[in-house]
């Protein structure tokens, strides 16, 4: 029950995060866009860094999707320019992609490393579903296409990624999960 509360809170959180990073990436895509086409997809992970989040914290089967979902959610009640369909089936995605990495560990490992995978195949997945029904005009293999997916893919490592990892490490060193494994895995790490 503490893992649905949890889980409720974060999506809360990272909804308003998606709603407010909506209208920071209207104002600024425009203008990286500009310094070259595709490059704006760096900062997508901004959207998806949720489903990443939500594993190394929940650590369960599902957590990523739950998240992802419910902050779309959250985002679209707080108003999105982006059609809901679009958003929950990219989230949905997004979530599933999340957590194959840890997925493969069985839930077992919970490492920067595999919070680094999970970034990436989100950003995998996200650059090729825009590719296929955002940016249809876009060839794969076309320079747009290439920057895109390499952009998207670094932004992925980076804010999916990275950026997740020590996110969560700043929650649990501040004592907020101290009742959840993920908690105690980190601040046990601090004591040792």
């Amino acid at each position: 029950m503490a893992d649905i509360a949890v889980g409720a809170a974060l999506s809360v959180a990272c909804g308003v995060v998606f709603w407010g990073f909506n209208f920071a990436y209207a104002s600024v895509s425009p203008l990286i866009g500009a310094v070259l086409p595709g490059l704006a997809s760096i900062l997508h992970g901004f959207w998806y860094f949720s489903g990443t989040l939500a594993v190394l914290i929940i650590r369960k089967p599902g957590a990523a999707v739950y998240v992802n979902v419910v902050g779309s959610l959250v985002e679209g009640l707080l108003g999105s320019q982006y059609a809901m369909t679009f958003v929950l089936l990219s989230a949905a995605l997004q979530g599933l992609f999340a957590e194959l990495p840890f997925m493969v560990t069985r839930y077992r490992r919970f490492t920067l490393a595999l919070s680094v995978c999970s970034g990436a195949l989100t950003a995998l997945e996200y650059g090729v579903y825009l590719l296929l029904f955002r940016f249809q005009g876009v060839a794969f293999l076309s320079p747009r296409g290439i920057i895109h997916m390499i952009s998207e893919l670094v932004g992925g490592v980076l804010v999916a990624g990275v950026m997740s990892w020590f996110l969560y490490v700043a929650i649990a060193r501040a004592g907020v999960l101290d009742r959840f494994e993920s908690g105690r895995a980190i601040r046990g790490a601090i004591d040792a």
